[in-house]
């Protein structure tokens, strides 16, 4: 009885096993059987296909704000199963990309100009920071919320951002926990504020 007691404990834990494993695959980006994804209706391609022209100049152009130029499969369909995606960001002096997050993929960030601040905090509630200079490549996690700010209020900063997904899922939290709908109430409640607050940050959110 002992023995059929273990052997069904292992079985449930093989099945948990399977199942955790199954939704980690489902989380990540799918293989792909062939070299790389055709477009639809369409018998040859040339090396257009593969060629991304949409930050041609990017450089040149100032901004007033934090401004990130993607090529993820949205904007470049070939990088479909291939498992990598690519943003320019793009740093005015003072200025900060909120905490936000990839949920599928992880980020390898290296500051090309100027400085700035990293971090991000891990499932314990731990803060990791650091000083960038350029040259610098720092890492982001897969899921963990991060951010870049930029402290030197004279200088411009410009980095790239390599994700581990043509897909990387970006939640900004700032604009998702307050101007997704959620009752000024319920988040009064969390925030363990009044109404009143929650409505003036959520103008303050939104105003460009």
């Amino acid at each position: 009885m002992a023995w059929i007691s273990t052997k069904s404990s292992l079985l449930v834990l093989i099945s948990i096993f399977t199942i955790v494993i199954s939704r980690t695959t489902i989380a990540s980006d799918p293989d792909i059987l062939s070299d790389f994804a055709s477009p639809e209706n369409q018998t040859s391609v040339d090396g257009n296909y593969f060629t991304y022209t949409a930050m041609r100049g990017i450089f040149q152009k100032s901004v007033d704000k934090c401004t990130t130029t993607k090529a993820t499969k949205a904007e470049f369909p070939v990088l479909d199963g291939q498992g990598v995606s690519l943003a320019v960001l793009q740093f005015p002096p003072g200025s900060v990309n909120p905490p936000h997050y990839h949920s599928r993929a992880t980020g390898l960030f290296l500051l090309l100009e100027g400085v700035l601040e990293v971090g991000f905090v891990d499932t314990k509630g731990v803060l990791y920071t650091q000083r960038l200079k350029a040259g610098d490549i720092f890492l982001f996690p897969k899921g963990l919320q991060h951010y870049q700010y930029n402290f030197d209020y004279k200088r411009k900063a410009v980095g790239v951002a390599a994700l581990g997904s043509a897909s990387p899922g970006t939640v900004t939290l700032p604009s998702s926990i307050f101007n997704s709908g959620i009752s000024e109430l319920v988040l009064a409640k969390s925030f363990k504020t009044d109404v009143k607050t929650i409505k003036k940050i959520k103008e303050a959110t939104t105003t460009p």
